[in-house]
């Protein structure tokens, strides 16, 4: 059975110690409830970013272990940042992709292009990631993380994430705080901060 983004991210957060974070969509919210820190960085409105945002920090602090909580939709706005994270290599980048077959529009959730068949792994590999896996269950993650953790980079975990109800007339998309669109850059200002 598919995990809950918050059950995922719990996961994920549980031995994090001082790794980076770098969240879009829905993990963004579920990572700052589970994990709250001056290392968490959200790419929102830049959706489509995590991935370039986590390759820029990955490439400033090679020190650090970059952990990005990547949307399926989100992703593939950006496919190609999968061949340049693969041709810079960062050792310690952990990508994992939350894929729920939804698709943020600005009014609502949508059903993701390319739906189920689309392999964000497959597309890693090809692209040149060091690894690439799919994970369908909770227990499934929770049995594989220590390992993900100590891979050589970049490594993609593509992760089956329960699917919400798509939005629409019966079931409006909610009202976004103009803070919102605020919240990347104060982040970003907490995680420079906590890195010098």
């Amino acid at each position: 059975m598919p995990m809950s983004c918050l059950e995922a991210c719990t996961a994920i957060a549980k031995d994090r110690s001082d790794d980076i974070i770098v969240s879009t969509m829905t993990a963004m919210f579920a990572i700052s409830r589970v994990s709250p820190s001056p290392l968490n960085i959200s790419s929102v409105p830049l959706m489509g970013g995590a991935s370039g945002i986590g390759l820029g920090l990955a490439l400033s602090r090679p020190d650090r272990r970059i952990i990005i909580l990547d949307g399926d939709a989100s992703l593939l706005m950006e496919l190609g940042s999968l061949a340049t994270i693969a041709g810079q290599a960062p050792g310690k980048f952990l990508h994992f992709v939350f894929n729920n077959n939804r698709q943020f529009s600005g009014t609502g959730n949508l059903d993701r292009p390319a739906g189920e068949s689309f392999d964000f792994a497959a597309s890693a590999l090809a692209a040149g990631y060091a690894g690439a896996v799919r994970i369908s269950t909770l227990d499934e993650l929770e049995k594989n993380l220590p390992e993900l953790r100590q891979r050589k980079g970049p490594t993609l975990v593509e992760l089956k994430i329960k699917s919400g109800q798509p939005r629409g007339p019966d079931t409006p998309q909610p009202d976004i705080p103009d803070l919102q669109f605020q919240r990347m850059g104060n982040e970003a200002r907490q995680l420079q901060a906590a890195l010098i």
